[in-house]
């Protein structure tokens, strides 16, 4: 039997198991990526590990998210990041020098390897064959100092592309088609694999825009080979030497397959307020347009932004729209400059961001009250753009150029032009200046770390107790994302002080959570979280699990789990369990007291978790699915106690 390229990467890296989906197997990690959100906790945590340095192939941090600089915090972080990258041997991408995933793509990645990233986009990097998989940073942090990562072995899903994209559909129309298809949830422990005669009519930066709203779908990565067409892209960026061939066997088996015929595809936008909510542009009729985001990790490659300057050109933006472009990299800079694309940009009415996350985090360029926002990025959650309520659209930079002409969510189909024909450069303009490579710091042992006052030392779990006993501190609905349960912003700064982070737990559902958990843990008694479906969906923020362990939660009983929270739950000592019967969540009210006795003899034994509703009189029976590994990480309290 034949092997599909998951399968070749994954076997190549086994440091544990067998390639039996569904069973848990352990990785080699070749590459790490970590960012200004993430790695400082990262980092922390490796620090305590005490090893000299990181033992990957390299391991990249990147200024990308925090790089406003509001208050001292995020200053201090960057000046820890760098004195720790000097220090310990990582390359550091400098504030100003773009979003992780795509400097990554265009000056590390490499066809094949296997990509550990704390950053749920990681999986843009199976554009260019790899796979990239999001993780929180305690896995970043395990990786780097030489560590496997277990995984659940993954059902391989086959998206074959056919045909051929019509004018006016882009790399975005296909990946929202792809979510109509899959939606956000229910994907928990597979990889998308590209294939099929369409692929040699896309080129690198279209294929990691396909791969990196993966993570929409909650899928653990997604790739497509490593073809001609990597070849092309890697010389053009001087890094041909990366290039190896990497492709399906002609055999290979999938779990299932899927066709999408590119030729019948059409605009598609993703309505409020989430990526799943898929529709024809078409169909949604007249929405009046206040704001217009270009950029993020998602659709900001030279080719996507000299469309949208070449629609533009000669033009100005309508007078009621604010126009925000953020591109992915200073090389698509440096490029979209020396061919008159920045200037027509410039010209037509744009203000240029930093070449930064920004926008698509919240992080400034947040819309009016009640504004209708069209965006290219990759998520729509509800408040995720800095105002509660804004409607956010993501759309292709097609449809987003057509936005700006018109004022309103428009079919560019409909502008009455010809669709541009952006000539890619063979070989790009590189600069690679805001790049600190390990090589540059001769004495690393005589660097030392530079430490702010919001950077604390990350607080570690007890043991887990023979007996959960507590409160339900608060019930939540379905698709709770992890900007719900730590929001993203202005608060970002706050990552590395968890005390002062951990105030804003849940508070986007319920601002008295904080203080009411404190007070319950104050009591003695455990903290419990129940939820609906798809719980932790979103961002691999560890922080959202991280933040209630430090406040005394000690379970979260919900319906169903997303793969990157789940985990990160575990790794901080808290229990995750599922409802066997879904209809107990309806039995189960706020502020009712739970019992779950003789705990940890339970999980151990692998015996059915039954809760005790004490306020109900009432017994309910819970389900998991824990390796002996995952169960004694819990019984210690998180892996940080083992």
């Amino acid at each position: 039997m034949g092997k599909s390229i998951v399968q070749k990467i994954i076997e190549s890296h086994l440091a544990a198991g067998k390639f039996i989906p569904g069973e848990e197997i352990a990785i080699r990690i070749d590459q790490t990526l970590s960012h200004d959100i993430s790695g400082t906790m990262a980092y922390l945590q490796f620090e305590s590990m005490q090893v000299p340095r990181v033992q990957n192939e390299l391991s990249v941090s990147y200024i990308d998210h925090n790089t406003l600089q509001m208050g001292y915090e995020n200053a201090d972080d960057h000046a820890y990041m760098e004195s720790f990258a000097r220090k310990y041997g990582m390359y550091m991408s400098r504030a100003g020098n773009g979003i992780c995933h795509q400097v990554h793509l265009e000056r590390f990645g490499r066809p094949g390897a296997v990509l550990l990233g704390a950053d749920s986009h990681t999986c843009t990097a199976g554009g260019i064959g790899m796979i990239g998989i999001g993780a929180g940073g305690l896995n970043i942090a395990l990786a780097m100092a030489g560590k496997p990562f277990y995984l659940t072995c993954p059902k391989v899903i086959r998206i074959n592309l056919t045909g051929e994209l019509p004018s006016w559909v882009s790399a975005k129309d296909v990946v929202l088609k792809v979510l109509e298809i899959f939606g956000p949830r229910g994907n928990v422990g597979t990889v998308f694999e590209y294939g099929g005669d369409a692929l040699d009519k896309l080129m690198v930066p279209e294929r990691a825009t396909i791969t990196n709203m993966g993570a929409e779908c909650g899928v653990t990565s997604s790739v497509f080979p490593s073809d001609e067409i990597t070849k092309r892209f890697l010389r053009s960026q001087g890094r041909e030497h990366d290039w190896t061939e990497l492709t399906p066997d002609t055999d290979a088996q999938y779990d299932r397959v899927v066709d999408i015929d590119l030729s019948e595809l059409v605009p598609l936008t993703a309505k409020p307020h989430s990526p799943g909510n898929v529709a024809a542009v078409q169909d949604v009729g007249e929405v009046s347009v206040d704001q217009v985001c270009v950029g993020s990790c998602t659709s900001s490659s030279y080719k996507d932004i000299a469309t949208v300057a070449m629609i533009l050109k000669g033009r100005e933006v309508h007078p009621k729209v604010g126009f925000v472009l953020a591109l992915g990299s200073r090389q698509v800079m440096l490029n979209l400059e020396k061919h008159g694309h920045l200037r027509d940009l410039i010209k037509a009415g744009a203000r240029i961001a930093e070449n930064a996350c920004g926008f698509c985090i919240g992080n400034g360029h947040s819309p009016r009250s009640g504004a209708v926002s069209i965006r290219t990025s990759n998520r729509n959650f509800k408040g995720r753009s800095g105002t509660q309520d804004a409607s956010v659209y993501l759309v292709s930079p097609e449809t987003a150029a057509a936005a700006l002409i018109t004022g309103k969510l428009t079919d560019p189909r409909t502008l009455g032009m010809d669709y541009p024909n952006v000539v890619i450069p063979e070989t790009f303009e590189i600069d690679d200046s805001l790049i600190i490579r390990p090589e540059d710091t001769p004495d690393p042992d005589s660097i030392r770390i530079y430490r702010g006052p919001n950077i604390n030392t990350p607080p570690k779990n007890d043991a887990m107790p023979a007996k959960i006993a507590g409160e339900v501190t608060i019930k939540v609905g379905d698709d709770v994302t992890t900007d719900h349960i730590l929001p993203a912003g202005e608060k970002l700064k706050y990552r590395p002080n968890i005390p002062k982070y951990s105030e804003y737990v849940l508070e986007p559902i319920d601002p008295t959570f904080h203080d009411r958990a404190q007070a319950i843990k104050a009591d003695g008694r455990h903290n419990i979280i129940v939820a609906g479906v798809s719980y932790g969906q979103g961002s691999s923020r560890e922080h959202a699990a991280l933040c209630p362990m430090y406040l005394g939660v000690k379970a979260v009983i919900a319906k169903s789990f997303e793969r990157i929270h789940i985990t990160n739950l575990i790794n901080y000592g808290i229990l995750p369990l599922e409802f066997k019967d879904l209809s107990d969540y309806d039995r189960i009210d706020q502020g009712d007291q739970l019992e779950i006795p003789d705990v940890r003899h339970v999980i151990q034994k692998g015996a059915a978790v039954v809760v005790k509703n004490v306020t109900k009189n009432s017994v309910f029976e819970t389900k998991y699915n824990l390796t002996e590994r995952q169960v004694g990480i819990l019984l210690a309290g998180g892996a940080c106690n083992i």
